[in-house]
């Protein structure tokens, strides 16, 4: 049996182990990126080529049995007790997503504020690589359209982490599944939710070092509030990636339907892979079909491959979701299938920036006509690549773009 000193000093040396451990982890800078940081993230407490200072007094935390040195720049430490509390001794009636991983709760805080906690299974040490993991990618970078990190709990074996509660469901739920009661989602908030997606990706892949690689982009990852505004979130999986780095080497993880081919083959992976991944969950919203779905005939299992099939055959008109009351207009709907492709495109390099997604789904013209202008937005790297700077169209995006222009013509 433990004496009351040594409890302390286990208490107080897991403490010292969190400490060392945000203190020597890997942090973030914004790259010079005025306009994207400027109005849609930041890295919170982290200045541009600064490191975090430890030395002045902690943040006073509002909540009971919170250490006093409790806020780093990374969140609050909450106590197991804490969170206890808050989830109703997480209640199986509080659940809110579950897997591998571990278990999603509601909870609600002493203070009145709503969470997310997710309470890591210690599986093997799963749980320690997967706490390290999420504390590193986002612990401490701040993006409108990245779910929150408000803070952690080690006590133990236990691993938590707690985020800011996200109310109106996930994106699969809203194509696919039990929200779809409530309706149909339109197309506008369609593609709000895939440009705020889109510009989170920008964010992590472009504008701050190491940028994250978030591994695991999917429809049941992109959480919506009650203004569908989308919030990315899930960052188990995610790897970091210097900027003298071209690629790591991993093993492959992911969901199926969604894994570049490129790093399902090889183990490398780099942006380009959430790229992939990013271009199957815009086909998944236009279409308001599942990536991979046995349920249907062989020839539209994979839906990549029914989808280039459709355009190659000139019926791109056909692929839109049939629930959807209100169609697109054409024009629009051809300029979103050509991003698509593009970002599915087999041919990782040839596959657009985030950044470049970004301003393609917010122009009002097809996003390969010829036209050298490029747009700036603070520096060079933010330059808007027309159709020669980034390669040429595939087959099935000539098919597109040759029906298009004989519409305007």
């Amino acid at each position: 049996m433990l004496t009351r000193l040594g409890c302390r000093v286990l208490m107080f040396n897991q403490k010292m182990w969190l400490f060392l451990f945000m203190t020597s982890s890997i942090y973030h800078h914004e790259r010079g990126f005025s306009s994207m940081s400027a109005e849609e993230g930041s890295s919170g407490n982290v200045k541009k080529q600064s490191t975090l200072s430890h030395g002045g007094l902690a943040t006073a935390s509002p909540l009971v049995g919170l250490p006093e040195f409790s806020h780093l720049g990374w969140g609050h430490w909450f106590t197991l007790r804490d969170l206890e509390m808050a989830t109703n001794r997480f209640s199986s009636e509080n659940i809110i997503g579950e897997g591998g991983y571990g278990i999603v709760y509601r909870g609600r805080l002493i203070n009145g504020t709503e969470v997310a906690v997710k309470k890591l299974l210690n599986n093997l040490g799963q749980a320690e690589k997967e706490f390290r993991v999420e504390v590193e990618a986002i612990g401490h970078v701040r993006h409108k359209h990245l779910v929150r990190l408000l803070g952690y709990c080690v006590e133990g074996v236990h691993r938590l982490l707690v985020y800011e509660y996200v109310n109106n469901g996930n994106l699969e739920q809203w194509l696919h599944g039990n929200m779809h009661q409530y309706g149909t989602l339109t197309w506008e908030a369609r593609m709000k939710v895939i440009l705020g997606t889109a510009k989170a990706l920008a964010y992590l892949h472009e504008a701050i070092e190491p940028k994250v690689i978030h591994r695991d982009i999917k429809s049941s990852n992109i959480l919506i509030d009650d203004e569908f505004n989308a919030k990315v979130s899930d960052f188990g999986l995610a790897k970091l990636l210097d900027s003298g780095e071209s690629h790591i080497t991993t093993r492959v993880m992911g969901t199926f339907g969604y894994v570049a081919p490129e790093y399902a083959n090889s183990g490398l992976l780099n942006e380009k892979s959430d790229i992939y991944s990013f271009g199957v969950l815009l086909l998944e919203a236009v279409t308001g079909r599942d990536p991979v779905d046995y349920a249907r005939p062989a020839n539209e299992v994979n839906l990549v491959e029914w989808l280039k099939t459709m355009v190659g055959t000139r019926r791109a008109e056909e692929v839109v979701d049939s629930s959807l009351e209100v169609k697109p207009p054409l024009r629009a709907l051809k300029r979103t299938l050509l991003v698509a492709l593009r970002c599915i495109d087999p041919d990782a390099d040839k596959r657009p920036k985030m950044s470049q997604v970004v301003r393609m789904l917010e122009a009002d013209e097809y996003p390969f006509r010829e036209d050298r202008r490029k747009r700036k937005s603070g520096t060079a790297s933010m330059e808007i690549e027309t159709v020669k700077d980034i390669s040429g169209p595939s087959d099935a995006e000539k098919m597109v773009i040759s029906e298009s222009h004989v519409e305007e013509g």
